[in-house]
């Protein structure tokens, strides 16, 4: 089992990108940040996604996102798989909050669960990459969805590209950087273009 320690987003303003991520969700242990002018236009292949016990959760993190400058893409909506919304982050980050709960059990907390989900061009041929590198598979949908088991804070999830923009709400169409480094198992690039990085000792946060 290979686990992902941490999360690099390649922002234009680190400083003004960690106010958001503070004021809107709270993370500051797995998620990291770094400068970066490498272009990029369009959607650039991933969402970050949120898993939250409730829907008071859900409502919390989606208003302290918009609060703190987020643009949202999907309203947040009831539907047959739960409750949850999407939102852009100012540095173009894709997010989604979402849980499978119906109803609230408890005031809101901040207990949270985190996947990274990659767009790919062929899920099968991006599994069979993963797997050959120590992961090992939890949940499998034939060549539409995979998401691996993880033993660290954050998981990862392979969707089709075009069935992920629909879901976070954007075009399909984009090109340029990912803007995305994962910490775990690296250092490798995957099929789709998403980068590894060994995992950081000590904090990389600017």
């Amino acid at each position: 089992m290979t686990s992902i320690d941490t999360v690099t987003l390649e922002v234009a303003d680190p400083a003004a990108a960690e106010r958001f991520y503070a004021n809107a969700f709270g993370l500051d242990t797995q998620l990291r940040l770094r400068a970066s002018e490498e272009p990029a236009t369009g959607f650039r292949g991933f969402t970050l996604s949120l898993t939250v016990p409730q829907p008071a959760d859900v409502n919390a993190l989606i208003d302290a996102a918009l609060g703190a400058g987020a643009t949202a893409l999907k309203p947040v909506t009831k539907s047959m798989w739960g409750y949850g919304g999407v939102v852009e982050a100012p540095d173009g980050t894709i997010w989604k909050v979402a849980t499978s709960a119906k109803k609230d059990t408890g005031p809101a907390t901040r207990q949270i669960d985190s996947v990274v989900l990659l767009g790919v061009a062929d899920v099968a041929a991006s599994k069979r990459f993963y797997l050959e590198r120590g992961l090992t598979v939890a949940k499998s949908f034939g060549r539409v969805y995979v998401e691996f088991a993880s033993s660290g804070p954050v998981k990862l999830a392979l969707y089709r590209r075009r069935a992920l923009a629909k879901d976070a709400g954007v075009s399909p169409e984009g090109s340029g950087s990912h803007r995305i480094a994962i910490g775990g198992a690296g250092p490798f690039t995957d099929p789709d273009g998403f980068t590894w990085e060994a995992a950081p000792i000590a904090s990389t946060r600017q």
